[in-house]
C-alpha cells in the first residue's frame, strides 16, 4: 500500500516553476511547461490561452498544444468565457477539474477528532469533528474516529479520498513515518494512525500538528510574507514549528520545536525524556495558565473582573478549552485585564526569546487556542517583553487561521501531495 510521510526539506509554499528549459528534451520541456500552467490556474484561477502565453512566456502554438494536453487528461475544463466586450468571439477561460480527485485532512487531538474532505483546490466539500472522552477505549476511540470520516465522505459524495492527511502531537520519525508519543499522548492515536494506513488505501501523510498549523500560517495566514519564521503553538500543550529559508524542519528525530521540554527559570524542576514538567510547558500550557488566571482574579467559567461583559457578547464560547476563556475575557476585560496578560506575556516571551536566540527567524507568530484569544493584545505584550531580553529584532505577531490551522493544513499537504502526483511530469506529458 502506498505510504508517504512527510520528508524533511519540503517546502510549506509551493514554488512555481521556470518554464522549459533549452536543454530539456521535447518530452520534458511538454512536461515542464504543462506543470506551470497548472500551477499558475491554481494560484490565479481560471485563464484564457493568451493570459498563460503572458504569464509562461511560452509561444502561442506551445499554449495551445498544452491546453489540449491537459484537456484531454481531465486535468482542466472551459470554464467560463472572457472579453465579453469584445469584438469577435469570446476568449475560453480555463481552470483546474476541481472534481478529478479529492483528498482528506484528519486533525486528531488529545480529546477528540475532525475531518474535512476537500476537492482538488483545497475547498472543503464537508467537514465532521467528534469528542472522545478521557478514559475512552482505544478501540472506543478509533471507532469513533472512523465513524466521522466515514460520515464525511459520504456527504462529500461517497468518495474515496486520493490523498490523506493527518495531524497528531508528537513526534512523526523521518526514518520511519511512524507516530511516537512524548509520553503524554493517548495510546489510541497510535492505533488510529496504523488503522487509517489499512482502512484506506490512499497514500498516507503524517504530520506533526504544529508543522501543519505552520503550513497553514505561511499558505492562508499570518505569515504570507514570510519565508523564515517560527510558530509558537500555545493551546493544551505548547510545541513550535521552524521555517527557515521556505522549508519546513524537522530535525534529525523529527522533534524540532519540542519547546515543551525547554528547561526554563521559574519553574521547580527540571523537565526528564517522560515529562515536561519544569520546561517551558509549565509556564505556557493551558493548565498553568488557568491557574495564573486564577491569580489574577479571572476565573475559567466566571467570576473575574470581565465575566460578565465577557458572557454578555466579548465572544464567549462554553466549549472553549478554559484557557481559551479566561484569555479571551482578559482581553474584553481592557484595562482590567492587563494585569493578567502582562503575566502571560512575560510567561510566553521566555520561550520567544530562546527560540530567537538559537534561530533568529526574525518573526514569531503566536498560533494555537491562546494565540488566537489573545490576538494583538497579547502579541504587542510579547514582543515587547522579548524586545527586552535579546538584542535580537523578532517581530511577533497573532496567528490568523483560527483554531482550524491544524485541519487547514492537512488539507493543504494532502493538496500538494495529490496535485505532485496527478500533475508528475510523466503523467503530464503523455
Amino acid at each position: 500500500m502506498p505510504d508517504t510521510t512527510a520528508r524533511p526539506g519540503r517546502t510549506p509554499a509551493r514554488a512555481v516553476p521556470r518554464a522549459r528549459s533549452r536543454t530539456a528534451s521535447p518530452r520534458t520541456a511538454r512536461a515542464i511547461n504543462d506543470r506551470l500552467a497548472l500551477q499558475l490556474l491554481e494560484a490565479d484561477g481560471p485563464l484564457t490561452a493568451h493570459q498563460l502565453k503572458e504569464r509562461t512566456g511560452l509561444s502561442r502554438p506551445t499554449v495551445a498544444d498544452l491546453v489540449d494536453r491537459l484537456g484531454a487528461a481531465g486535468l482542466i475544463e472551459v470554464v467560463g468565457e472572457a472579453g465579453a466586450d469584445r469584438r469577435g468571439p469570446n476568449a475560453r477561460l480555463y481552470g483546474i477539474v476541481a472534481g478529478r480527485a479529492h483528498l482528506a485532512g484528519i486533525d486528531v487531538r488529545t480529546h477528540g477528532v475532525t475531518v474535512a474532505v476537500a476537492d482538488l483546490l483545497g475547498t472543503v466539500r464537508a467537514q465532521e469533528s467528534v469528542p472522545v472522552a478521557e478514559d475512552a477505549l482505544p478501540e472506543e476511540a478509533v471507532a469513533r474516529a472512523y465513524a466521522a470520516l466515514d460520515r464525511a465522505l459520504a456527504r462529500a459524495g461517497g468518495i474515496r479520498p486520493h490523498t490523506v492527511a493527518v495531524g497528531a502531537p508528537g513526534l512523526v520519525d523521518p526514518a520511519t513515518g511512524r507516530l511516537t508519543g512524548t509520553g503524554t499522548l493517548p495510546s489510541w492515536h497510535g492505533a488510529l494512525v496504523a488503522g487509517l494506513r489499512d482502512r484506506l488505501g490512499a497514500p498516507l501523510l503524517l504530520e506533526n500538528e504544529v508543522n501543519l498549523a505552520a503550513i497553514a500560517e505561511r499558505r492562508d495566514g499570518a505569515a504570507r510574507d514570510r519565508d523564515t519564521f517560527v510558530l509558537l503553538w500555545l493551546g493544551h500543550g505548547v510545541g513550535a514549528a521552524v521555517v527557515l529559508d521556505g522549508r519546513l524542519r524537522r530535525g534529525a528525530s523529527g522533534g524540532t520545536g519540542e519547546i515543551g521540554f525547554l528547561p526554563v527559570p521559574g519553574t521547580p524542576a527540571l523537565p526528564s525524556a517522560t515529562g515536561c514538567d519544569g520546561g517551558f510547558h509549565s509556564l505556557a500550557a493551558s493548565g498553568a495558565i488557568v491557574e495564573l488566571a486564577g491569580e489574577y482574579g479571572f476565573a475559567a467559567a466566571s467570576g473575574g473582573p470581565a465575566a460578565a461583559g465577557y458572557e454578555a457578547g466579548a465572544g464567549a464560547d462554553d466549549d472553549a478549552p478554559a484557557a481559551e476563556r479566561v484569555v479571551r475575557a482578559a482581553v474584553a476585560a481592557g484595562a482590567a485585564g492587563a494585569d493578567f496578560l502582562d503575566a502571560l506575556a512575560r510567561r510566553i516571551a521566555v520561550g520567544v526569546a530562546a527560540v530567537t536566540a538559537v534561530l533568529d527567524p526574525g518573526c514569531v507568530v503566536l498560533g494555537g487556542e491562546i494565540g488566537r484569544a489573545g490576538g494583538a493584545a497579547l502579541a504587542t505584550r510579547v514582543a515587547a517583553r522579548a524586545a527586552g531580553m535579546s538584542p535580537l529584532c523578532t517581530e511577533v505577531r497573532a496567528g490568523t487561521v483560527g483554531g482550524g490551522a491544524v485541519l487547514r493544513g492537512a488539507v493543504l499537504a494532502a493538496k500538494d501531495a495529490a496535485q505532485d502526483d496527478l500533475f508528475a511530469p510523466d503523467d503530464a506529458a503523455r
